[in-house]
């Protein structure tokens, strides 16, 4: 593999890491596997319950995320009901260190979060954890619509009820001057740390590439760079290695734009760069990443957030210790939960930004009925004492993910919701003799493949 590789790419390589660095680099894309590993949602799962189901095949923790797990192999995800539930995340152990530098670098203070470029939502995930706390408030944007809804998902699986999904463009976000505290560009690359992954790229790397990648980079952080407020962190990263992406962008923002560098440290083995971290497979169980922190010096105001209106206001018990609403969609009326004391806030971003989710869809209300929805059942905010609960195999949990038909002739008429493994999946409408699956079918899996 490495004999493909275009030669100005490995000279840039040994520039930016180092004889040692680099070479440890080609050896591993030459004969080192790719390291699989997994991050626990900590509101699904305990950490014993994460070790005891990846049981045989636990590799070690990730030494710069407590949640995270190596696997001594890769497992197939997709026959796996816990990860349709949202209780893990299937990510690489590089990107996992974002929950470390938010958790160090949030302060005591609720915040606001942008995540610019989120989907699928990896980083995302890894900021709404346990390091986020009441009274914080996570945009996860995405510009590309069909990456948008994938991170839709993903949140919405991920079960946290203060973030905020848009789709728009990095521009949009100078209207909220000095709204947000952090500001997270994990911005598109020339993808060198993904080789490993992708030997495709490897053929389709070229320096023009890398020049076109740098300036839309710098152009990305500058069209949002008024949103983040003075005295506000910029984490920025890459998955690739070359000085032009990485320390060459770091150095321009902070000239050009105004911050002042802030040094990280993370573990040994982790190569420290003129100005971030570099995660080196070969050095690091894990591919490629590049990471830098910025405080911006530069003066912002604040913007002030009005909500042009609010719905009304109603009680409902599927959800706990959150403010409900009755709102209008295309579809007829949903009941939506939003944060307590953050509701008027959100709803105010939904009025300056495209917001394709927000808090957690409740219900539809369907005359004098309220069906739950899937949102719910995946939420932290489920009041779960409300339904009657039936534990399923994990033969017949595939089957409720595929839409397939399940029967539960003993249990309540009525809305059921669904587990597996003590985790909430879904709901049923049981009618006794059949039920109607509410899982949504743009979620559902096609494989047809069994469990062992």
């Amino acid at each position: 593999m490495s004999s493909e590789l275009n030669p100005i790419f490995i000279e840039n390589l040994r520039a930016a890491l180092g004889e040692e660095a680099s070479g440890r680099y080609l050896q591993a894309l030459e004969n080192e596997p790719a390291a699989v590993s997994v991050r626990r949602n900590p509101f699904k799962m305990t950490q014993e319950e994460f070790a005891g189901h990846f049981a045989g095949l636990d590799a070690g923790q990730v030494p710069w995320c407590a949640d995270g797990l190596y696997l001594k192999e890769r497992p197939q995800f997709h026959l796996d009901p816990l990860v349709h539930a949202g209780a893990y995340y299937v990510q690489d152990a590089a990107s996992m260190v974002v929950q470390q530098v938010f958790a160090e670098l949030r302060g005591q203070q609720p915040v606001r979060v942008l995540d610019l470029c989120a989907a699928p939502g990896g980083k995302s995930t890894c900021i709404a954890a346990e390091s986020m706390r009441e009274g914080d408030i996570l945009v996860s944007n995405e510009v590309i619509r069909s990456r948008a809804t994938i991170l839709a998902e993903n949140m919405t699986k991920w079960g946290r009820v203060d973030v905020v999904v848009t789709n728009d463009e990095p521009r949009r976000f100078a209207g909220l001057e000095g709204y947000f505290d952090l500001l997270l560009a994990d911005v598109p690359c020339s993808g060198e740390g993904m080789f490993r992954k992708d030997d495709g790229s490897i053929g389709q790397w070229s320096p023009d590439n890398v020049a076109l990648c740098a300036a839309r980079q710098r152009k990305i952080v500058a069209e949002a760079w008024p949103s983040l407020k003075t005295g506000g962190i910029l984490i920025y990263s890459t998955c690739t290695f070359n000085r032009f992406e990485n320390d060459g962008n770091v150095e321009w923002i902070a000239r050009e734009l105004g911050a002042e560098l802030l040094r990280l440290e993370v573990a040994p083995e982790v190569l420290a760069t003129a100005c971030g971290l570099q995660f080196i497979p070969g050095t690091t169980r894990s591919e490629g990443l590049f990471i830098a922190v910025l405080r911006k010096t530069a003066t912002a105001s604040a913007v002030r957030l009005r909500p042009a209106r609010t719905p009304a206001r109603v009680v409902c018990n599927y959800a706990t210790d959150a403010e409900c609403f009755k709102v209008s969609t295309a579809s007829g009326d949903m009941i939506k939960a939003y944060p307590a004391g953050l509701a008027a806030e959100i709803m105010a971003l939904e009025g300056k930004l495209n917001v394709i989710r927000s808090g957690v869809a409740v219900a539809s209300v369907k005359g004098r009925d309220l069906i739950p929805t899937a949102a719910i059942a995946l939420s932290c905010k489920l009041a779960e004492k409300t339904f009657p609960c039936e534990m399923l195999s994990a033969g017949d949990a595939l089957k409720y993910l595929r839409l397939e038909p399940l029967v539960f002739a003993d249990s309540p008429k009525g809305f059921l919701l669904l587990k597996y493994e003590g985790v909430p999946l879904g709901f049923v409408k049981n009618l006794g003799s059949r039920t109607n699956n509410l899982f949504p079918s743009a979620w559902r899996i096609r494989s047809t493949e069994v469990v062992e």
